[in-house]
């Protein structure tokens, strides 16, 4: 009997060794890429039924958007097309910065391309079931304003759930060369604009800059309920880093104040240069940023998303790494400063206005 009982335990284990030994192997089959050695511009993450979905520039094959999908944000699977471009699609060139969006029910991508008619780019959205599925356009082409450069679309829902799109007026096509950061309200089945653009702000004049670059928006409502808007440009020693912006009214129409330090930068804790990001909660519900790092090939090094955990401090976001190095009185002075630093620049912006349109109705009397 004890022979038997032997004999039964050594199969078991025989079978839970073999088995151990298949599942890794599976895995590898599933996600044989490391997030190294993926080459990718504008990562953008979405996390669904326990699995992240990044979407990218440079992830397609040939005209079009692509995705490739993890378990753990460390080993990816092949990537996919969810849109490739036929013969008979307006797109010819510049296929960049995909985002997908779930919402009402559907996923959504929002996407630039250059559009062969115009030669003009622009963001166009894609409407699909799954988000790895075939997505297909909803906008006549180009949703953005198609007699000027668009780039970077991103989809806001306002407090009263009315959708907008957020996007980058290019500096190729201003008159000054300076870019500068657009919103429009959008239908409900997000096919088309609604009413006219408004200008939010432009690249030049803040303290972290020296560019006319507006790349990258993402909005983002912190935990006390402030508007974020996440954008990235040159910092004073010209690297691509990405910066913060906050709306005095919550927002999208409210005064954007420009945190005065980058959220991300080329430092002693980043060797490399890094933007265009978005903010996601992974499958642990850690905030995280996503960029791509660095912003050009080099030095036997490629642009590849780097994922980084972030801090939500009410007025802004923090590497956490950054923040958990301060002590609590360290942390809360910094977001004192910070809201004094919001409130005055609000304060005068609005006194500044206020003088204009007086002038404005006195040169007109």
């Amino acid at each position: 009997m004890k022979s038997v009982t032997k004999a039964i335990i050594a199969i078991a284990l025989s079978l839970t060794c073999s088995f151990s030994a298949v599942v890794p192997c599976i895995a590898a089959e599933e996600y044989p890429y490391q997030t190294k050695d993926i080459l990718v511009r504008d990562p953008y993450v979405v996390v669904y039924q326990g699995k992240y979905y990044m979407f990218g520039t440079g992830l397609a094959r040939g005209r079009g958007y692509g995705v490739c999908t993890s378990r753990d944000l460390m080993h990816w699977s092949e990537r996919k097309n969810v849109f490739t471009a036929d013969s008979g699609f307006d797109g010819c060139a510049d296929f960049w910065a995909p985002e997908c969006h779930y919402y009402k029910g559907a996923f959504y991508l929002f996407a630039t391309y250059r559009s062969e008619a115009s030669g003009k780019r622009g963001v166009a959205v894609f409407r699909c079931d799954t988000p790895d599925g075939q997505y297909e356009m909803i906008s006549d082409g180009h949703i953005t304003p198609k007699d000027i450069d668009c780039i970077d679309g991103t989809l806001y829902i306002d407090k009263s759930g009315k959708p907008w799109i957020v996007y980058v007026n290019e500096w190729t096509s201003s008159p000054d060369g300076i870019g500068e950061m657009a919103a429009c309200r959008l239908n409900d089945e997000l096919t088309q604009r609604v009413g006219k653009p408004i200008l939010l702000f432009r690249a030049n004049g803040h303290i972290w800059t020296d560019s006319n670059i507006t790349d990258g928006p993402f909005l983002y409502r912190t935990d006390s309920g402030e508007l974020l808007l996440l954008w990235s440009n040159m910092d004073i020693s010209g690297a691509y880093a990405v910066g913060c912006a906050i709306s005095d009214n919550g927002e999208i129409d409210g005064n954007w104040i420009h945190q005065p330090d980058a959220v991300y930068k080329k430092d002693k804790l980043n060797p490399y240069d890094g933007g265009h990001a978005m903010l996601f909660h992974d499958l642990n519900g850690q905030l995280t940023m996503a960029i791509h790092s660095p912003n050009k090939s080099g030095n036997g090094r490629f642009e590849t998303a780097r994922f980084i955990p972030m801090t939500d401090t009410g007025v802004g976001v923090e590497a956490r790494e950054v923040y958990e190095s301060r002590n609590d009185i360290a942390s809360l002075l910094k977001n004192r400063l910070y809201s004094v630093y919001y409130g005055f620049i609000s304060m005068f912006r609005r006194i500044a206005s206020l003088f204009s349109a007086v002038k404005s109705i006195g040169g007109n009397a």
